[in-house]
């Protein structure tokens, strides 16, 4: 199998890396040619894992025809609101036969679609060709070789084996799985839930109160999985309770130490400046997470609030309140 990732950031930078050294001839794609150049001279990515090296034989290429010629996996690492837009630019270079798996996590604002419905969409491919990888998978420290496991999903079981054995190395287990709602579901939803953990630890809380977040998240999570036809066993596995805990609990987590700003008084424009100017996925996903919700009458309140936080202006004490002065329900 030959396999092309889409997107250089940390988290596709990892995930290359992770792919070579499972034994996959990997070609790392780069929208910039400067970046790509240093990958392949320092073989180290300067800009988001500056002090990991990366393997010798991870060539990264910034032009477009050149990556995916020949591509049988193509990994899609791109922020989930930009999907559809980096999907249009790759098509005329896309095989009809590659898997195309992707690796963000988020609902796409205005059409409430998940990531491998936006795939579907703009390719034609069936759900068979499209995968989804969903898991505490922090991307520093796959990179750095720290144990980790993640799950594949697919509707086709043969190619879910197909990409397991094309990422799986002595320190990242992944796992296979047929319900891609699931495991999208649960990994945009964490998003959310780790910005309400971050808020709360922002405003000084402790582990009580990140516990009740992250067990009533799950909650909510499941709640929207199952409307929407997933199974429950899933986010009770990997790609939901284990990927929440992680995002929820991890100073690494960008949505996590976004929320800690908000908690702290700053402003969405003072948080991202302080997260090296990046906006985590949670903060664009708690609206589309909400709105996708109500569409199908599902009860999200840690959604409700956090959405209000960033983008309506409700402190997060006054969130905090909210949440505690609802009517409470048995457990």
């Amino acid at each position: 199998m030959r396999a092309v990732v889409m997107g250089s950031g940390s988290w596709g930078t990892a995930m290359a890396k992770v792919l070579v050294e499972a034994g996959t001839e990997t070609v790392l794609w780069s929208r910039r040619a400067e970046l790509a150049d240093a990958i392949n001279s320092a073989h180290t990515n300067p800009d988001y894992l500056p002090d990991v090296p990366l393997p010798e034989d991870l060539r990264a290429s910034a032009d477009l025809a050149d990556s995916l010629e020949g591509a049988d996996l193509v990994v899609c690492a791109v922020p989930s609101q930009s999907l559809r837009s980096s999907m249009q630019t790759w098509l005329p270079h896309l095989s009809g036969t590659a898997t195309l798996m992707s690796l963000a996590k988020g609902i796409e604002t205005g059409t409430l679609m998940r990531m491998s419905e936006v795939i579907t969409e703009v390719t034609g491919a069936g759900p068979d060709r499209v995968a989804v990888l969903s898991g505490p998978n922090l991307a520093r420290e796959i990179a750095i070789g720290q144990p980790a496991a993640t799950v594949v999903a697919c509707a086709d079981e043969i190619r879910c084996r197909e990409v397991q054995k094309a990422c799986s190395t002595k320190y990242f287990r992944p796992y296979t799985n047929t319900d891609v709602v699931g495991c999208e579901i649960g990994g945009a939803v964490k998003n959310v839930i780790a910005l309400a953990c971050g808020m709360a630890s922002g405003v000084g809380l402790g582990d009580n109160t990140r516990a009740s977040i992250i067990t009533r998240g799950l909650a909510e999570t499941i709640r929207l999985g199952v409307a929407l036809g997933a199974r429950p066993e899933t986010l009770a596995g990997l790609a939901g309770i284990g990927d929440l805990v992680a995002t929820c609990s991890s100073p690494l987590s960008r949505n996590r130490a976004f929320g800690s700003r908000l908690g702290e008084g700053k402003s969405l424009v003072e948080a991202q400046e302080a997260t090296n100017g990046q906006v985590a996925e949670g903060v664009k996903s708690c609206s589309s997470v909400r709105a996708l919700a109500q569409k199908h009458g599902v009860d999200m309140p840690l959604t409700e609030a956090v959405h209000q936080v960033c983008h309506e202006g409700l402190t997060v004490t006054d969130a905090i309140y909210q949440l505690l002065g609802r009517r409470t329900k048995p457990e």
